[in-house]
């Protein structure tokens, strides 16, 4: 042991002094551990050197999960707040006109969507001329395009919110823009016994906006929300 190297001078005397900043210095206790295998030899088998490593890569699992599930209530409480902002925004006129007018512009805006459109359904489907001033958010469909639209001619059950990526979007509803349009949230709408339904849609030129993979519990919660606030314009 008098051959061993020793440290000498201020690092010494500061390691003595504060030995937590070895141990908590993961490389270094690599290292310091590294060089305890050698001197032990080929020939032994360190089982607490084993257990260390594998603990060190169950904290690495750890904080990783942990990283993760942060990411995750951040963004959900983005969302939150995003659709709030919107939904407060949405109700704020008071005439429908205004109502359509905001829909495109400023909920839009808020939602982050490149395109809104509310879809209505009449038996004649025919597009009334006092509703031809009211832009390009609103149009007439016949009865039972939206339940073909959404299941895409198929005979699948109808979902309150349906996400997908798309091809490009359907002229009949985003009209010339929709060559731009990548993804989009339909939101089917219920307006209450006797009345039509009606359809909610948002699409986004960005593929991965909105996916089959992304949670629905926010729009649906928003699609609530505008029923509600259709349904006295409807009244």
């Amino acid at each position: 042991m008098t051959s061993s190297a020793r440290i000498e001078g201020d690092l010494r005397e500061k390691i003595l002094t504060s030995p937590d900043i070895v141990l908590e210095d993961a490389d270094l206790m690599r290292a310091l551990v590294a060089a305890n295998e050698r001197a032990m030899g080929a020939n032994i088998v360190d089982l607490r050197g084993i257990a260390m490593d594998r603990l060190e890569q169950r904290l690495d699992r750890l904080e990783e999960t942990h990283r993760s599930v942060i990411a995750a209530a951040y963004e959900n409480l983005s969302g939150t707040n995003q659709i709030h902002r919107a939904i407060l925004r949405m109700l704020d006129p008071i005439e429908f006109e205004a109502f359509l007018r905001e829909l495109g512009g400023e909920v839009a805006d808020i939602l982050r969507v490149d395109a809104v459109r509310l879809v209505l359904e009449s038996p004649a489907g025919e597009q009334d001329q006092a509703l031809n001033r009211l832009g390009d958010v609103l149009s007439i469909a016949q009865s039972g395009f939206i339940n073909d639209y959404l299941t895409e001619g198929r005979n699948l059950p109808v979902r309150q919110v349906t996400l997908r990526q798309m091809h490009e979007g359907d002229a009949r509803i985003y009209g010339d823009k929709g060559s731009y349009l990548r993804s989009e949230a339909c939101l089917k709408l219920d307006f209450g016994e006797g009345r039509q339904p009606g359809l909610l849609v948002f699409g986004a030129e960005d593929p991965h906006q909105f996916t089959p993979q992304h949670g629905t519990d926010l729009l649906a919660f928003f699609a609530g929300v505008f029923e509600r606030s259709m349904r006295r314009w409807l009244s």
